[in-house]
């Protein structure tokens, strides 16, 4: 299967009501000039952003763009031969301006964080005349990585919107964002999808998984179809039962070592293991809640609710790691270390 980028594809998995909210606003003349799309990673934030800015620079087509291709169930839908389909899938669109954190040419490598350059170009870019005639739409993918000079300059555009103008922040931890900045958007949360169109989305996405590998996809992903697909394509299944099994009988020292090795080897080994082994940690403390019994001998060796505590530092430890560039293998070593007995 070729994997389409959010600005590429036609498909959305889910989230209907928020295409009719959004679809909504156009039609009663009340839309709002700032949306803020929130929700778990892998849920479709951005795939609804480029969605949207599609079918709006089409002129809000009514029940899609000709009469064959209509779709009762989506609202914004827009045929992929659609002119403008193609030109925002190529980023060619002369209406549509696209922010995420860029490539860093000094250190040659991409950066964790949206700069202010990345959003001076918004300022400009609204206030020139649309091309078209009709709306100018500005994606900002990864809103919450905004530093904070880049958050300020956001800001500016924020309180003196330009007509005609729209702008559509994605975001999945919406509290890093300045209140000032949240207070100005209007919020549309997409939720996980349930679990059978879950299996339904990844009978069709990954049909060559055998059944039951796709259900333990779906409970990893917890309802985030692009989540899923990640964790398939970066051996998330077996991840996840070393995430496990480390939590059902910590590594020693000089085992902790040879992990670091193996999970750092690749670019996204790391991140998939830390989110995986804190995503483990948290069903596993769920669990002995809900059992009261108690009968993991792990978890006993801390009250329940320290184990919260371990779960927020595994949380800083990657964040911190990935947002400086800091030694993933030595990140990897001190994870597991929170692991041992208080």
């Amino acid at each position: 299967m070729t994997e389409e980028t959010p600005r590429q594809t036609s498909r959305l998995y889910g989230h209907e009501a928020a295409e009719a909210t959004l679809a909504s606003s156009v039609r009663s003349g009340r839309l709002h000039h700032a949306w803020l799309l929130t929700g778990p990673a892998g849920i479709g934030k951005a795939t609804l952003a480029y969605r949207f800015a599609r079918w709006l620079l089409a002129g809000a087509p009514e029940g899609g763009s000709s009469q064959h291709e209509k779709k009762a169930d989506s609202p914004l839908w827009l045929s992929p031969e659609h002119p403008v389909f193609r030109r925002v899938a190529a980023d060619t669109h002369a209406d549509l301006l696209s922010i995420e954190a860029g490539w860093d040419e000094r250190r040659k490598r991409q950066r964790t964080e949206i700069v202010v350059d990345d959003v001076r170009e918004i300022a400009s870019f609204l206030h020139l005349t649309p091309a078209e005639g009709g709306w100018r739409v500005v994606i900002v993918d990864g809103a919450d990585t905004l530093n904070r000079h880049a958050a300020n300059a956001l800001l500016k555009v924020l309180e003196e919107p330009p007509p005609r103008a729209i702008l559509l922040l994605s975001c999945s931890s919406p509290g890093r964002l300045l209140p000032t900045i949240r207070s100005r958007c209007r919020m549309l949360r997409l939720q996980a999808l349930e679990a059978a169109p879950m299996q339904d989305v990844l009978a069709t996405l990954l049909p060559d998984l055998a059944a039951a590998e796709r259900d333990l996809l779906a409970g990893l992903a917890e309802g985030a179809p692009g989540r899923a697909l990640q964790l398939a394509k970066e051996d998330g299944l077996a991840l996840s039962r070393l995430a496990e099994d480390i939590l059902r009988a910590p590594p020693s020292a000089s085992h902790r070592y040879d992990l670091a090795d193996m999970l750092t080897k690749g670019d996204t080994a790391f991140s998939t293991f830390m989110l995986l082994l804190r995503a483990t940690l948290a069903r596993m403390v769920r669990q002995a809640a809900r059992s009261g019994s108690g009968s993991d001998e792990f978890l006993c060796l801390r009250p329940l609710d320290a184990w919260s505590d371990v779960w927020h530092a595994l949380g800083r430890l990657q964040d911190e790691t990935e947002r400086f560039h800091l030694d993933k293998r030595q990140a990897i070593f001190a994870g597991l270390s929170l692991l041992d007995p208080s």
